[in-house]
């Protein structure tokens, strides 16, 4: 199967697992060895500002962004997804626009004004060993599709789901009545 990486997995009415209902999850890296990606809209009751004071660093003024739960696995790594014109020497490169890294520099920075332009801030990923994520994708649980910058960060929480969907011509609600097996 051609690499899925800096795809969006959207998660559609027959996903069997309930912790990714309505679900979209931005698709950090796909190999034969498995898949890595982190959900995009799944904030958490908490803010930045929270971590900042966590670790005794003055936050920056304004309003605090969430922290998003990435996904079930490893809930305590933290993660920062980022518009790539930001620089860091830690990071992995999902796309020309879009980078992940893991490197505590990039919370400091963003305290001095210094950071990227765009980031969601998350704590654990979603991960698939070899073979699983395609087994889900035959079984209808996902569904793969472009991924767009503006929905990454940039589109509500709440709308992303159904945004995405209709961005690529499906009406998610009415996904359910459209599948089925020949």
């Amino acid at each position: 199967m051609e690499s899925l990486q800096g795809k969006f997995l959207l998660a559609t009415p027959q996903m069997p697992d309930p912790r990714f209902r309505e679900l979209v999850v931005y698709l950090c890296s796909h190999t034969a060895e498995g898949a890595m990606g982190v959900v995009i809209n799944q904030p958490s009751p908490y803010s930045l500002r929270e971590v900042f004071l966590g670790a005794n660093i003055t936050p920056p003024e304004g309003k605090s962004p969430p922290v998003y739960i990435g996904g079930p696995v490893e809930e305590s790594a933290a993660f920062f997804l980022y518009s790539s014109e930001y620089q860091t020497e830690n990071f992995l490169e999902i796309s020309d626009a879009v980078r992940i890294s893991g490197d505590a520099q990039i919370l400091l920075d963003i305290s001095q004004g210094k950071g990227p332009k765009d980031y969601l801030f998350l704590l654990g990923y979603a991960g698939w060993g070899p073979g699983q994520l395609e087994q889900e994708l035959t079984s209808n649980g996902w569904l793969s599709l472009p991924a767009d910058y503006q929905d990454i960060f940039n589109t509500p929480n709440e709308f992303k789901w159904k945004r995405v969907a209709a961005r690529n011509g499906i009406d998610i609600a009415l996904f359910a009545d459209k599948i089925g097996n020949a």
